[in-house]
């Protein structure tokens, strides 16, 4: 699926790139458009502005040839002077303006004639007045040459602002074309990027949705691999438990058939045993073999009883928890050497809990015998009304419990055992710090007749 979304979000970013370099090409082109027509307009405005100067200047000194030649005053040949002075500037400022335009060159050209022509005109009448030859600067004065000059000099400077005057015209036409250009192109520039924009959106969510389809399957898969494990979890706990309820049984039936046949067959030996005692009272030798011979079948026999009550307590049924679990205790206590403190209260079980009880300390006394080299041990049964707790601790070297396996010490058929009667096994242990395992187990009903509890050390 996310592999369909990458040509789409390939086309997204081709777009949004398109429209980033359409914007700086746009950018690029009005400035460059804009900066030209501007230069333009500037060119324009200067031009205005030297020809209105000159104008301005040929006025001036018009202007002070009249005021001097009325007065004859040398003050009022101070504008023509400056004037004068200013003319020769102003159109050489013109030509550099015009150097790159040989039209508007050329009509400049026809201009600084008819200038210098009014100004050799005006130079000529203040010379006479200054000379005191009147009658030669008034016949100069009513002369229409200065006048045609300067009516000459007017149009060539209008008709040069007029073209200056559609310069700026262009240029501004250029400069808001350039604008609307800017405008347009941004505009579209500002649509596609929405697009793309909206593109990236759509493959964000359309990823996102397939992000999300994938982990609801891996949630799916990872559920129905989780109910597979319980199931298989359940069985196998139903498979461990049927194991033992099928051992159980077993071992019941050999505690039968040892008890029927083997016990029929012990007895029926030893009562031959005494008949044949009986018989030879005068070989001393065959009576003592004889002797032997009932000793041996004593200890078989005791070694039946013993198996027996391995296979199948016989005093859980006969004699009740309490006592199976003190005969157990002192057997134990006899046979390793290690001392037993038993604290054990009436509790009300079932016969498969009681069993279960039973095997748990069992279990736990076989491995205090083969790891623990313990000294001491104790065996605590309480009870607590809704619940019994059964502890058996040790003062051996004991394990880490974190570190070791779950299956040591046969830890984990006392656990599986527990947990198949609804109750908890905990185990607390540390290197040289001995060994305690608890069971918790829940009451099958009223707790028997309270009494004292079974106190006693073996």
């Amino acid at each position: 699926m996310r592999w369909l979304a990458f040509p789409k979000m390939a086309a997204g970013l081709t777009l949004a790139m398109l429209a980033a370099l359409a914007l700086v090409g746009i950018n690029e082109a009005g400035y460059r458009q804009s900066t030209q027509a501007l230069t333009e307009i500037g060119e324009a405005q200067r031009i205005r502005v030297a020809l209105n100067l000159l104008l301005q200047s040929i006025v001036d000194a018009e202007t002070g040839q009249r005021g001097y030649l009325l007065t004859g005053e040398a003050r009022y040949r101070e504008p023509y002077d400056s004037s004068v002075k200013k003319v020769d500037g102003q159109l050489a400022a013109l030509q550099s303006l015009y150097a790159q335009r040989p039209a508007e060159a050329a009509r400049l050209a026809q201009l600084a004639k008819h200038v210098s022509r009014k100004l050799a005109e005006i130079d000529m009448s203040v010379r006479l007045r200054q000379e005191g030859n009147d009658d030669a600067w008034k016949f100069v004065i009513t002369t229409d040459v200065g006048r045609e000059e300067m009516e000459a000099i007017r149009h060539q400077a209008g008709e040069l602002v007029e073209l200056s005057n559609e310069a700026l015209m262009r240029g501004q036409a250029q400069v808001s074309k350039s604008l609307s250009f800017a405008r347009i192109g941004i505009g579209l520039v500002a649509l596609a990027g929405l697009a793309a924009f909206y593109l990236y959106l759509r493959q964000t969510h359309a990823l996102r949705s397939a992000g999300e389809r994938q982990q609801e399957a891996l949630q799916r898969e990872r559920n129905a691999l989780e109910d597979e494990v319980r199931e298989r979890t359940a069985t196998l706990a139903e498979l461990a438990t049927h194991l033992q309820e099928v051992r159980e049984t077993e071992r019941g039936f050999l505690a039968r058939e040892l008890h029927d046949e083997l016990g029929s067959l012990l007895t029926a030996a030893k009562l031959d045993v005494a008949r044949l005692k009986s018989r030879l009272v005068d070989s001393p030798d065959a009576i003592q073999r004889l002797q032997h011979l009932n000793e041996l079948l004593n200890s078989g026999i005791a070694l039946k009883r013993r198996i027996i009550e391995d296979l199948r307590p016989s005093s859980l049924s006969n004699l009740g928890l309490i006592a199976s679990l003190e005969i157990l205790g002192r057997e134990f206590a006899e046979r390793s050497g290690v001392e037993i403190e038993m604290v054990l209260e009436p509790v009300a079980l079932d016969e498969g809990n009681e069993l279960t009880v039973y095997r748990m300390v069992q279990e736990s006394l076989t491995n205090i015998g083969k790891y623990a080299q313990a000294t001491e041990a104790s065996i605590v049964m309480k009870n607590y009304g809704s619940h019994v707790v059964v502890e058996v601790s040790d003062n051996g070297k004991g394990f880490d419990a974190q570190a070791t396996r779950v299956s040591s010490h046969g830890l984990a058929g006392m656990r599986h055992r527990v947990e198949t009667a609804k109750g908890r096994l905990t185990v607390s242990s540390a290197p040289g710090q001995g060994t305690r395992l608890s069971a918790s187990l829940p009451s099958s009903g009223a707790a028997p007749a309270a009494s004292a509890p079974a106190r006693q050390r073996a």
